[in-house]
């Protein structure tokens, strides 16, 4: 007969909380948001979030830590109060941000600590760079009572954490054909340098909150907007350029008269602009499609329409910028068309690469007819990662509440 959870270390043992590391850009706030999700923690979850101070002289240095930003934001402002001038500050309040709280590593592990009797272990979820000092301190001063997740890789030091999901391209630096396009001088200084170990979980693509229940509720919530829109539905999600995958207007025209030789084969086509799409891209597809009968293209007031779209379209155009949105819509089992990899370079490359080997994906020529679809296996990296942090807290004896 076995004794009650409390005894044997079980109650303990049970993760009923999550903390989630911020750095207040969606697509990483995004990944932890949807781990915590498929673990079943969404209700139990807090945000905390790393602020590092922007424009000016921050962006020139935007290479730099958070934490000689911070140090500099501080000597900068009482060399303005000195002056006699008024520093310009933006309060969390009119950011929109007045119930996320300054991720401090000492309070949070602190907490973990204080409520471990009460509470049982608390899971710590963080993605991107600026978070990573925060989540290995917090590790660093509760070892016993967290189970510390980082997202995206952190480049060195991953016994840091007790666990580090990355997507296979981030290790793309170790292949052959990455090395032959380093100097050698320089290849000490290039990372990640070592393997992945057995606590990196990879992936394909970003993790993120689509799954089928998001879906499904999307698929609800828009059903009087886009239900009756006359099919097949052909959704057109536009990023921005990054540093490895740089364009500009040439593409927008490029896409633009692409969607013009499809359009024949649409019922209708939604267009959705980010916030990091230049104002050049954005004014040639409305200049353009605009006032198309069959387009319809979001201007950023109305409600965002993207979840509804990754529920309810048939078919999707995506550049090639962004890792996130083509995981959301390749989670989707629809057929997604990228436009713009042949800009991509390096570990972006490395990603487009494995997309197109695993039929998840295939160019925009506009040549297609969107009527006629297509089917692959749809990515599951979200799942999969939740299965490995299962695994993972099961070796420590531990275990999250279900």
């Amino acid at each position: 007969m076995g004794g009650p959870e409390i005894f044997g270390g079980g109650f303990y043992g049970v993760i009923r909380r999550a903390i989630v590391i911020g750095n207040g850009f969606a697509g990483s706030e995004n990944q932890s948001i949807g781990l915590v999700r498929a673990l079943g923690l969404s209700n139990h979850q807090s945000l905390f979030r790393v602020t590092r101070p922007r424009g000016g002289i921050h962006e020139r240095l935007h290479w730099l830590p958070v934490s000689l930003h911070k140090k500099l934001d501080y000597v900068m402002k009482q060399f303005q109060t000195v002056r006699g001038k008024k520093s310009i500050h933006l309060s969390a309040e009119k950011c929109g941000v007045l119930d996320i709280l300054e991720a401090d590593a000492k309070h949070i592990s602190k907490m973990a600590r204080e409520t471990f009797e009460m509470d049982g272990p608390l899971l710590v979820v963080a993605s991107g760079r600026d978070t990573i000092p925060v989540a290995s301190y917090i590790k660093q001063l509760a070892p016993e009572n967290v189970f510390v997740v980082q997202i995206q890789h952190p480049r060195s030091g991953l016994n840091r954490f007790d666990l580090v999901i990355t997507p296979r391209h981030d290790y793309y630096p170790l292949t052959p054909h990455a090395q032959k396009q380093i100097p050698w001088f320089l290849r000490r200084w290039i990372t990640p340098r070592e393997p992945p170990d057995r606590h990196v979980v990879l992936t394909l693509g970003a993790l993120h909150q689509a799954d089928s229940a998001a879906l499904r509720s999307a698929a609800s919530a828009w059903h009087d907007k886009l239900a009756s829109l006359a099919r097949p539905l052909l959704v057109v999600n536009i990023g921005g350029p990054a540093s490895s995958c740089r364009y500009g207007a040439d593409l927008a025209k490029q896409l633009t008269v692409l969607l013009q030789n499809v359009l024949w084969s649409c019922g209708s086509l939604r267009i959705s602009f980010s916030r990091r799409t230049p104002e050049k891209v954005s004014k040639i597809l409305v200049r353009e499609l605009g006032n198309h009968p069959k387009v319809y293209i979001w201007n950023g007031e109305e409600p965002n329409p993207h979840m509804g779209h990754l529920s309810w379209a048939d078919a999707f155009v995506i550049t090639a910028d962004s890792v996130s949105m083509l995981s959301e819509a390749c989670s989707t089992g629809k057929p997604v068309y990228v436009i713009g990899a042949e800009h991509c370079k390096w570990k972006f490359a490395d990603f487009h690469k494995s997309l197109l080997e695993q039929g998840v994906v295939r160019p925009f020529t506009g040549k297609e007819n969107i009527s006629e679809s297509w089917s692959y296996s749809p990515l599951n990296d979200t799942a999969e990662a939740a299965s490995r942090v299962h695994d993972a807290l099961a070796e420590r004896g531990w275990k999250v509440q279900s």
